[in-house]
């Protein structure tokens, strides 16, 4: 069970990072004022987006074995006002939420998959948290990728397979018999 254990941590943190990667990758095709743009008064900027995830992993991952996920120093509703106004600032906020997340998880022991974590008093075990997670942020990294998008226009570089591209992708792929299931 251990190496399953294990193997599914790998995972999860090679998720993690390609989320946070994604969102990086919009973040380089924006200037400094796209990332505070929104939509209308009722929809989040960027910059509200990348709070709100901080915030959430910094109470979340903080001390996750020993106290509950929702801190009480955690002051959700702030998160979504606009406090922030440097991109430098701004990636800042982005890393450090991500370096607590990672330090987190690459501190799980084999003892620790035994534990009962908590947020908002609500049992978890190691494995359902992390899952809780993995939905959570690929949907914010989602809404600013979406912005990104609306923003840059035709100017997009995409970030996965571009429009029209499909068969020449696949064909690269199924081109190196090496990279196909047996």
């Amino acid at each position: 069970m251990e190496a399953y254990l294990e193997a599914y941590l790998n995972s999860a943190i090679t998720q993690f990072a390609y989320y946070r990667k994604l969102g990086e990758r919009t973040f380089e095709q924006l200037n400094d004022a796209d990332l505070f743009w929104r939509f209308n008064d009722e929809s989040n900027s960027i910059a509200i987006i990348i709070r709100h995830m901080a915030g959430n992993m910094l109470s979340r991952w903080t001390d996750f074995l020993t106290s509950d996920g929702e801190k009480n120093w955690r002051n959700r509703d702030t998160e979504f006002e606009d406090t922030v106004s440097t991109r430098e600032n701004l990636m800042d906020t982005w890393n450090s939420g991500w370096e607590c997340l990672f330090n987190a998880l690459n501190s799980i022991t084999p003892a620790d998959w035994e534990k009962t974590i908590y947020i908002r008093n609500e049992p978890h075990r190691i494995e359902d948290a992390i899952n809780r997670q993995l939905a959570h942020y690929p949907y914010h990294v989602g809404q600013i990728v979406h912005i990104g998008k609306m923003i840059t226009g035709a100017k997009w570089h995409s970030l996965s397979i571009p429009k029209g591209n499909s068969d020449q992708y696949n064909a690269d792929k199924f081109a190196n018999p090496g990279d196909t299931f047996k």
